[in-house]
């Protein structure tokens, strides 16, 4: 008989086969689809104005394999620095490393991915005391940090699949690049108001939003421009199922959070030529576009930096929401993911101080 189950220790009691290492590595699992979608789309992206890696093939793959690799070395030194046991096994750093791969364009120079890597482990999680202590998701802060840092690398140039836009010009090229989708439909609404008086300000908004409108068929299976995560929303949403299967992610934040994104995207009123126009918005555009379920299902799902109890999730999950929409339709940035569930994460312990199950015999 096993004398570990006569050990008296502090709560919890209940022993379960489920641990850091296990879930870390499935959600690896969860992401590998979307990440090897994403590098072969993007197989011919190179960064603009360098010439040394023109001859490397996969230079997304070198991308990714460097935010990895970075952080899973940085985790390793500090650990060691520290005096505390290496937990490199545990997937931890590679989830943290991948994800990032995931939020960043598959075309930027090198040292990004190293420099984003090395800031979300060393600063995003050990400043804090390490696994399970830091306030926010470390690839986020990491994405957040290297956009300020470098914005045109980030921001400037979205290299967009070469197959499918090759085939439709009938020309030979080596890339192209677009806007992503957010802000192709973005950019031009801002340019209604110097647009002529038109008679039906609903139907110049809708002709707009249409002439720019990615197809929902590019967005799910992920024949557009953006991150190297923003490729195929399908695969996500099915790595995303098989963790909820799993019992990793609970319910409680994903669906509220894709709920709210659709509702609010589809009611909040846009302004045309001095008139604010209500629900007329695309709802299913606003879940497949942009990084929506790789935020709802792999980041503000993080266990660390969410809410504990079930009634937190759900405010968590609708106030990550409401923050994206709101910066996706009245902000200058097309994308608000980022930080929508940076901002929640700031919110986590407040959320939890306030939504705490009331203790038994205790007076409510």
């Amino acid at each position: 008989m096993d004398d570990r189950k006569f050990i008296v220790s502090s709560s919890p009691h209940i022993r379960g086969p489920e641990d850091i290492t296990r879930i870390m590595w499935a959600v690896v699992v969860a992401l590998a689809p979307a990440v090897v979608w994403g590098i072969f789309v993007f197989r011919d992206a190179r960064p603009a104005g360098t010439r040394w890696c023109h001859w490397m093939p996969l230079y997304p793959a070198f991308i990714a394999a460097l935010a990895v690799a970075t952080a899973v070395a940085t985790e390793a030194a500090i650990q060691r620095l520290r005096g505390i046991r290496v937990t490199i096994r545990d997937g931890s750093a590679i989830v943290t490393g991948l994800l990032f791969a995931m939020i960043i364009s598959p075309c930027v120079p090198w040292f990004v991915p190293i420099v984003g890597s090395f800031f979300a482990i060393a600063i995003g999680k050990h400043c804090f005391g390490g696994l399970g202590c830091n306030i926010w998701n470390p690839a986020l802060i990491a994405r957040a940090f290297v956009l300020s840092s470098y914005v045109f690398p980030l921001t400037s140039v979205w290299h967009y699949p070469a197959d499918s836009i090759t085939m439709r010009l009938g020309k030979e090229t080596d890339a192209i690049t677009r806007p992503t989708p957010l802000a192709a439909v973005k950019d031009p609404l801002k340019s209604l108001n110097k647009q002529a008086e038109a008679a039906n300000k609903r139907a110049l908004l809708e002709k707009v939003r249409a002439d720019n409108r990615t197809p929902y068929r590019d967005l799910l299976f992920g024949n557009i421009g953006g991150c190297l995560g923003e490729t195929s929303a399908l695969l996500l949403l099915l790595g995303g199922v098989f963790l909820m299967l799993r019992g990793y992610v609970k319910w409680q934040i994903p669906i509220p959070y894709l709920a709210t994104v659709a509702l609010l995207g589809w009611a909040l009123p846009v302004k045309v030529q001095g008139e604010w126009i209500a629900f007329a918005g695309d709802p299913v555009f606003h879940l497949l576009a942009g990084g929506l379920f790789l935020g709802a299902f792999f980041m503000a799902t993080d266990m660390v930096t969410s809410p504990i109890t079930k009634k937190g999730m759900i405010i968590f999950g609708i106030g990550c929401g409401l923050l994206t929409v709101i910066i996706r339709i009245y902000s200058g940035y097309p994308e608000g993911v980022c930080y929508s569930i940076l901002l929640m994460n700031t919110a986590v312990p407040l959320i939890d101080r306030y939504t705490k199950p009331v203790k038994l015999g205790a007076p409510r």
